[in-house]
């Protein structure tokens, strides 16, 4: 959720052009001066420069030039630039600032923007940043707070027009025309204790010819609401299920605490997949270009040592074979086709198995069908491959015992390839674990055992 904003705001670089080729022009500029040079070609970079630009190309220099960039930023932008930008660069950059300084920066941060930066920010230093607002302020953040890192109470919009059911549409109106907000189409309906009542649309309010008359009776029936303890992907898929521009979030006793809008769930989704996405490689989309080596080598070592001990399981199968090794060489030719083929087999079931988790497709009443219809295509690719392969390599070695072998691990493979990436995911999800994040090393482990075991077994019962 720390990159919300920066997918929010990533129209701040030119629309015409690409942001990527426009970011590496710039880094290419800056990255070919040092020093002097590359202080005045910065200085000249944040005349015409958005926040947006400029937290890219901060995160895309490394750490000493980085700090050395940031000084240069103006006092007044520097908070809109640590909102765009990634956790890791941002806390960077907070440890090397002077308190001094960091005070000033914290006096400029309001509840909703230390929401964010807290999911990432040590206890200390969240607890000197509350230290500098006011008692107001810090209320906002414990509402904000109560909230978990998955619920859309935590994220939720507090900008958003809210009026009493007693106001009239001139006031509506006058509302709509003074404040300018994103995906505004709504005027939601409150009490004196900002109970939500319900919701007024923009088109109603415009439409009205007596500005005499109240809010209350233009209170549209169709509205939904979102409750703040639902999940980020559950309030993004009702928004999106909704076809609105927004929709109000409100707690359990129904008060009105802000709102979701379209652009902040086309942001949420985003970056959900984008984390799945580090995720199958053991790391976070927070995770800093340029991060310190230690700290980089040691959040990557763990998923290297669980990926050696997958290894070892695939090596030892392949050591209980040794003896139709040693007399068939060519087996160890074809050994990484029976593994590569049944990897990318199930990888393609898992693939399909996490996407409609996430969307919320699989349940304990479809799973079976869909695993039926997962074995039924590894069937039919795997006899489909296994006869193509079983004569590539019969006639390669020539010797079409050595085809039959390689064709019937190919489709046994394939077809167990298929069961095990639906049943993977769904016995991760039962264990609470991130499929995402494991699902495609056990798999992967799965398929180069039982492909191995089955290879060379049954060449071991026909040649030995």
């Amino acid at each position: 959720m720390n990159d919300l904003k920066n997918e929010l705001n990533s129209d701040e670089i030119d629309s015409n052009s690409s942001p990527q080729a426009d970011v590496s022009q710039v880094v290419l500029q800056l990255t070919e001066v040092e020093g002097e040079e590359q202080a005045e070609v910065f200085s000249e970079i944040l005349i015409d420069a958005e926040p947006g630009t400029i937290a890219l190309l901060l995160e895309s220099l490394p750490l000493d030039e980085r700090y050395e960039r940031w000084q240069q930023v103006d006092v007044e932008e520097r908070v809109d630039v640590l909102n765009l930008m990634r956790a890791d660069p941002r806390l960077g950059i907070l440890k090397k600032m002077p308190d001094e300084e960091l005070d000033l920066l914290f006096s400029q941060l309001s509840p909703e923007d230390l929401i964010e930066w807290s999911d990432s920010l040590p206890d200390n230093i969240t607890d000197r940043a509350l230290a500098q607002m006011g008692e107001r302020q810090r209320k906002h953040f414990e509402l904000y707070d109560q909230y978990t890192e998955n619920e859309i109470g935590r994220y939720a919009d507090h900008q958003m027009l809210a009026l009493n059911p007693t106001s009239t549409v001139a006031q509506g109106q006058r509302f709509f025309r003074r404040i300018d907000l994103d995906c505004n189409d709504h005027l939601f309906l409150v009490d004196n204790n900002d109970k939500y009542l319900g919701t007024v649309r923009r088109y109603d309010v415009f439409r009205t010819a007596d500005t005499s008359t109240s809010l209350q009776s233009l209170k549209w029936d169709d509205s939904r609401v979102i409750s703040a303890d639902s999940s980020l992907i559950e309030a993004a898929e009702a928004i999106e299920h909704s076809r609105e521009l927004e929709l109000p979030v409100v707690d359990e006793e129904g008060t009105l605490i802000g709102r979701m809008t379209l652009r902040t769930a086309t942001a949420l989704v985003r970056e959900h997949y984008e984390a799945q996405l580090m995720a199958t490689a053991g790391m976070d989309e927070h995770d800093d270009l340029f991060a310190p080596i230690v700290v980089g080598a040691k959040r990557r070592a763990v998923w290297l040592g669980i990926n050696l001990l997958t290894a070892f399981l695939a090596s030892a199968t392949i050591g209980m074979f040794e003896n139709v090794l040693s007399q068939v060489v060519a087996l160890a030719v074809l050994m990484p086709i029976v593994a590569s083929m049944g990897g990318i087999a199930g990888s393609q079931s898992l693939t399909l198995m996490i996407r409609g988790m996430a969307m919320g497709q699989i349940t304990a009443g479809n799973v079976m069908s869909l695993m039926k219809n997962e074995l039924g295509i590894g069937a039919l690719n795997g006899t489909l491959w296994a006869i193509v392969i079983g004569i590539i390599a019969g006639w390669w070695f020539d010797d079409n015992v050595m085809g039959i072998v390689i064709a019937c691990a190919i489709l046994i493979n394939m077809a167990v390839a298929a069961i095990a990436g639906v049943m993977v995911p769904m016995i991760l999800q039962r264990f609470n674990q991130d499929a995402a994040l494991s699902g495609s090393v056990i798999l992967t482990t799965v398929t180069d055992v039982v492909g191995f075991f089955t290879f060379l077994g049954l060449a071991s019962i026909l040649y030995l």
